[in-house]
Order: structure tokens, then sequence, then C-alpha cells
């Protein structure tokens, strides 16, 4: 696009050299058709560039919110690791080294807002399956069937997360690399199917639509479960780099370095107990509050101490500003082996 300008702008140079100005008003046809090329191939560029980005940009100008999950589908059973306080737990004897490779002065990140994170949409069950085309990850993907709506949002980066709740038969589905290519049919590099009302993990080695084989939905901060003033599960984090290892619940790993200083996927941190979030808002507390009863669990490569959550418009400005107080040293890694009755089962001991 940048080439084609500048040539545009070159030939233009050209004309009203050669000819000069004064006779190209004899031409007014010409001077409108090189006007408007030269202002029309730089505002497509705009678009195009702009284009990765359209939903964020739309809801800035838009009320979007996460849609509410219902009662009736409860993400997971009680006894899921997902669901069990990590508050007994006791640190990892590794877990300075896994705070200094994340980073130990690196500050917590909500990896979402306004116009920001990972969405989700819920649909009822009775549409027909989409036929969804799998790519590199195939070998460890779902055959499905899937039911994903036609206007199921799309997450705006890289990995284009796509998030479908069946509400009727409460079970989760998820796409990475997605993209929908036409009615009924969508593209992705893997997808995986969960039964939220069953503790059983995915097959030892598998990926899923997250780096660790984990599901994406259960982890993520919603705004609605923070109006309610509670959250009561582990939440979701990236890591920049990872180790070429995976703990329980996770399935799969991402990276090539075998150093134990690096965390494996899957491996579960909390916020000391003794951090104060007196000083913090209702929202962000009650977020830090979470993350000292439950923690969160290692599920991908990414920004370091990046919290994921879902878009919402009601998510105040400021809680980026907020989390900048919190550090990679307050918070410590845990050993979650006492918790696993069985490295297949997701079930945790109560």
């Amino acid at each position: 696009m940048l080439v084609l300008w500048v040539a545009v702008v070159a030939i233009a140079s050209l004309v009203f050299r050669e000819l000069g100005f004064a006779r190209l008003k004899k031409y007014p046809l010409t001077i409108l058709v090189l006007v408007a090329c030269l202002a029309s191939l730089p505002a497509a560029g705009v678009v195009k560039l702009a284009q990765p980005y359209r939903r964020r940009i739309l809801a800035l100008f838009r009320d979007e919110r996460s849609p509410r999950l219902p009662a009736t589908c409860a993400i997971f059973p009680a006894n899921n690791v997902w669901n069990h306080s990590a508050a007994g737990l006791q640190a990892d004897a590794n877990s300075a080294d896994y705070i200094r490779s994340i980073g130990g002065d690196l500050p917590l990140h909500p990896d979402f807002g306004p116009a920001s994170g990972i969405p989700f949409t819920l649909t009822d069950g009775g549409g027909t399956p989409a036929t969804v085309l799998l790519g590199s990850g195939a070998g460890e993907s779902d055959r499905g069937p899937y039911i994903i709506p036609e206007d199921a949002p799309l997450e705006g980066s890289t990995d284009s997360h796509v998030l479908v709740l069946n509400t009727r038969q409460c079970v989760l589905y998820e796409l990475f690399a997605a993209a929908h290519d036409a009615p009924g049919r969508w593209q992705a590099g893997s997808a995986a199917i969960f039964d939220l009302t069953s503790n059983r993990l995915r097959p030892a080695g598998w990926t899923s639509a997250d780096a660790a084989g984990l599901p994406i939905l259960p982890g993520l901060v919603r705004y609605d479960e923070v109006s309610s003033g509670r959250i009561a599960h582990a939440l979701r984090f990236t890591a920049r780099q990872t180790r070429r290892a995976y703990v329980w619940p996770a399935r799969h790993y991402a990276s090539y370095s075998t150093d134990r200083r690096l965390p494996p996927m899957g491996q579960r941190f909390r916020l000391r107990a003794s951090f104060d979030t007196a000083a913090f808002g209702a929202e962000a507390r009650l977020i830090l509050t979470a993350l000292k009863e439950y923690g969160m669990i290692l599920a991908d490569n990414g920004g370091s101490w990046f919290l994921s959550g879902a878009p919402d418009s009601r998510w105040p400005g400021g809680l980026a500003a907020e989390f900048r107080r919190v550090h990679g040293t307050d918070f410590e890694a845990l050993d979650s082996t006492p918790l696993m009755l069985h490295p297949d089962s997701g079930e945790a001991r109560q």
C-alpha cells in the first residue's frame, strides 16, 4: 500500500512539473482524480491496519458487556481443581526461581478492560453444528460437533480465540487461531470441547485452545462475578518464558527450554496473604482477594504476569494503574500435588 501511494505521488509530481498548474486548471477532472488517489490510498491503508483492532475501536463507542453465565451450568463440579481453594497449599520448592524467571520486579497486568480481553458468548445449543476445519493442531483436537453462532466474537489478538458455552448441554467449545470464512464454517489451528459436568482432563500431552491444554473460560476474570462480590475459582495468567514441562492439571507444554528455573505449564501461584489490599478500589480488591484465596494457573506463553479476563465496558479505566502496585515478588508458587487424586482427573482432594 505504501509503495503504491509513493508511486502515485511520484506520478502526480511529474504531471504537475511537466504541465504546470496553469495548464492543469483546464483539466479539472485530472486534478480531481490525482487528489482522490492521493487521499484514498492512505485512508485505505489506515483501514487495513486498523482491521485487527476493529472490535476494540468499536468497543470504545459501545456499551459492550460480557454475558452472565447461567446458574444452571456450573463451571465444573464443586470439587474440581479450578474451584478448590489454594489457601492451604505450601510453597513450591522452586518458588523463588520461578518468580525471578517471570520477573520479580514486574507488575501484575490486567489483560482485559473495556475494549480488550478474551470474549465469549452463549448458545442454547439449538443451532446447526458448524463445520470446523482444523489446522496444525488437528491431531490433538476434538472432532465435534461444535455449535458456534455465526456472530461468535473473535478475540482481537494473534491468538484469535473463540469461546462458546452451550447452555443446554453445559458444554464449552474453544477454538484457537480461529477465522469465520463462510456461513456455518470456521477454521481453527486447534479446538477443544469440555464437558463442564465432568472432571475429566484432556489426554496427556494434548493441547487445547490454550497452550497448557486447559480450558480458558473457567480462568477468566469476569465482570459479572466481580459485581456479585466474589470470585470463587482460580484465574488464568501467562508468562513470557516457560519450561518444556507441565504439572497437574495442565496437559501440554509450549517451550523448548529444559531450564528448571522456568515454571512449567499448570504451575499455580498465589498472592501472599500478607499483601495489603486496603488501599485498592473495590474491583481491584476483589480480584486480589481471589488471588489470595484461589490463586492463578499458568496457562500460556505471553506477557509476564498478564492476568486474563473478559472484555466489558464496565471495567474501570484505572485498573491497570492499580495493578502496577502488585509485583512478582508479592506472589509465591505453590505445590498442588497434595490436591491430586488421579493425574487424568481434575477432581481435587477435599
